[in-house]
């Protein structure tokens, strides 16, 4: 088997087993990591759930950052949400990667996937696909007791400030999309649409597939946005329109969120 075949062989294994991919560039390769479904944490889902578990992903992401063949990292976010914890985890580790990466929102990019979308050093979402941000809820039995509201407080309060770290949207603007009422049918919180996102400073840019692998490899030959860990944000959460001003959005097909 020739080397090529080699590869061809390892990146079908990849896409079956993970939903992986690595792309050839130049003299290095782009990883491509989707993040898809609900965010498994400790617990396992049912078999019938589309997920992304935590335990795949983080050890991929080691394995990127000490591989000196892979110039980038591409992440594609289609996900709901899910736990709060794994989320972080995954966006953490992201955060902190000294290799260029790019994050794609796709049709949603909702509740934790909010955190992992904007981990990347820079962020681009399609023009139809959506961001949900409301507060944390808790699955199970819950006790009504004030340990649990204030634990509830500080897992909110560790999400609010890494998204608020590592995007432009200000700390006042994401709170009140987050517990804004009358747009969601059974919860609080906002929708944010495409340009929206990005009117408020939570998501880089406008684009697709081409505009995030050209502006990888843009960061990977040395741009703007390479391994020094410089961010391109825009200048002002209002370059495109007023803060927080959104229309209402179908409140009905809210996907679940934060768990």
């Amino acid at each position: 088997m020739t080397t090529q075949e080699q590869t061809q062989a390892n990146n079908a294994g990849s896409i079956k087993e993970f939903g992986t991919v690595s792309m050839s560039y130049g003299k290095g390769k782009i990883f491509c990591l989707p993040i898809i479904g609900q965010i498994e944490g400790h617990i396992v889902l049912p078999s019938q759930n589309k997920t992304t578990k935590y335990e795949h992903v983080l050890p991929q992401l080691v394995a990127i950052e000490e591989d000196p063949d892979t110039a980038g990292l591409l992440v594609l976010l289609n996900t709901v949400g899910g736990d709060v914890e794994a989320g972080l985890a995954i966006a953490e580790l992201i955060r902190s990667m000294s290799k260029p990466t790019v994050s794609l929102v796709l049709g949603g990019g909702h509740s934790i996937g909010v955190p992992i979308a904007v981990a990347a050093q820079y962020s681009l979402i399609t023009e139809t696909a959506t961001m949900t941000i409301h507060p944390i809820r808790l699955a199970g039995t819950v006790l009504g007791v004030p340990q649990t509201y204030e634990y509830l407080e500080k897992m909110q309060d560790r999400v609010i400030k890494f998204v608020v770290n590592n995007s432009s949207i200000p700390e006042p603007v994401f709170r009140e999309l987050m517990f804004r009422t009358g747009e969601l049918a059974r919860d609080i919180g906002t929708i944010l649409v495409g340009q929206e996102a990005v009117n408020v400073g939570l998501i880089d840019g406008i684009g697709g597939l081409h505009e995030a692998v050209e502006k990888l490899k843009q960061m990977a030959n040395g741009g703007q946005d390479s391994q020094d860990g410089s961010r391109c944000r825009p200048e002002s959460p209002t370059e495109h329109g007023p803060v927080g001003q959104m229309p209402n959005a179908p409140s009905d097909q809210r996907p679940p969120g934060l768990e």
